[in-house]
């Protein structure tokens, strides 16, 4: 077994350690931090279902998404009331720009209430738009993130968005259309489709250097236990062992053009936002059906059902479903896990949080990684080798899968909606 195999593996388990989430009728909303922290808004709408993709999601219904947005706007003030204090927003879905006049007056509460310094907004090409992105931009949004995956025609076909979007050609043409009308564009890839050479490959990233967009995230191919056979029927199985190989590719050329963010997030400037808040912000509140909270060392998800979900608003009522409870090494690990994702942790900040200096206190985690060659410790910090970056893009593979699975056994009851 490959060491990253293993690494995998055993983030596998704990994953589920993580996840195992139990449900309440009544869960205590937490209490808010004196600090500002992360909102994390989710519009679950999407004109269509790529097949790969086990996000909260439904298929579009225009009078059920106004209700859904309407409902919304009711839990955004809520924590308004309770105290919450937000200095960034990241929406994702879904397809958060589906509704544009429901997104802009959402927005625009936002910024009424909170007075965000930053903004993130995913979309898709079709949104891909000067006087969309511009209606944005004047509601304070700083970075938009649009999903392209891939500019190959085979694997967009294979993928159900070449109907849809367009081919990769027209793409290229969509995105050079709105260069520079917001602060940072971000094109989301996906590399390790099965089928997928290091031709295609190395084809997306020529056009990539060719494009210059402010920042590129590269994800490696997360297939949940739902989405699996479907994928194999239209493209085969995942090799592990390509994907290794394929990273490599991604971060040894992109390094000449952009500064890595993330272990797989390239930026050209360090002012940019990226698309993991859970990084930045070591607290985050999550509104809309489905959403993630994590506030002090609790973390929370509202109800996946549409129903129930606007049904609770009705009645003035946060939509919280299910809580998990960290002991203070869960949540030391948790830190451990996203700091290092962001590829640096700083010792003081861990031991301010902690109490303990990290490598004291997670001196297993520490001495395996320092070992297997992943991490160094280094003035007043530890930092991620090469070697480790690969090592947490696995992790965190496996962490967003497991984050996958448990959505699919909470929709399972409410398919039909």
């Amino acid at each position: 077994m490959r060491l990253e195999d293993f690494i995998g593996w055993f983030l596998r388990l704990k994953a589920k350690d993580y996840l195992a989430f139990k449900d309440f009728d009544d869960i205590p909303v937490p209490s808010p931090p004196a600090e500002d922290i992360e909102l994390y808004i989710h519009v679950p709408f999407c004109e269509q279902l790529c097949p790969y993709c086990s996000f909260h999601r439904f298929l579009f219904r225009e009078s059920l998404a106004r209700e859904y947005f309407d409902a919304l706007r009711k839990e955004i003030r809520i924590y308004k009331d309770l105290g919450y204090k937000f200095g960034g927003v990241y929406v994702g879905g879904g397809t958060p720009t589906i509704l544009m006049d429901e997104l802009l007056k959402t927005l625009e509460l936002v910024g009424d209430l909170f007075s965000p310094d930053e903004i993130s907004v995913e979309t898709n090409p079709d949104r891909l738009q000067v006087d969309i992105l511009k209606d944005l931009v004047s509601l304070g949004v700083k970075r938009v993130s649009v999903g392209i995956q891939s500019f190959d025609d085979d694997i967009l076909r294979q993928i159900g968005r070449y109907s849809k979007y367009g081919s990769g050609e027209e793409l290229i043409i969509k995105v050079k259309d709105v260069m520079g009308v917001v602060k940072t564009l971000n094109l989301d890839m996906i590399y390790n489709f099965p089928g997928q050479t290091r031709g295609v490959l190395d084809r997306d990233i020529d056009i990539i250097s060719s494009i210059r967009p402010d920042q590129v995230t590269f994800y490696p191919l997360m297939i949940s236990d739902s989405t699996r056979k479907t994928m194999e029927s239209l493209m085969g199985e995942v090799d592990y062992r390509k994907e290794a190989s394929f990273y490599s590719i991604i971060r040894d050329r992109l390094s000449s053009l952009y500064e890595p963010s993330t272990a797989w997030c390239f930026s050209k400037s360090d002012s940019s936002m990226i698309d993991e808040y859970i990084v930045k912000y070591d607290q985050y509140a999550g509104v809309g059906s489905g959403s993630f909270g994590l506030v002090g060392n609790s973390i929370y998800s509202n109800t996946f059902s549409l129903e129930e979900y606007i049904g609770k608003l009705d009645e003035g009522r946060l939509p919280l479903k299910t809580l998990k409870v960290f002991s203070p090494k869960e949540m030391a690990r948790y830190f451990f896990l996203m700091s290092l994702f962001g590829l640096r942790l700083e010792r003081d900040v861990f031991r301010d949080k902690f109490g303990r200096d990290v490598c004291k206190m997670l001196w297993p985690e520490c001495m395996f990684f320092i070992l297997s060659g992943g991490i160094k410790v280094k003035d007043g910090r530890v930092e991620l080798t090469r070697r480790g970056e690969y090592y947490w893009v696995v992790m965190m593979r496996e962490f967003f899968i497991g984050v996958d699975n448990f959505r699919d056994q909470a929709r399972k009851s409410i398919r039909g909606i």
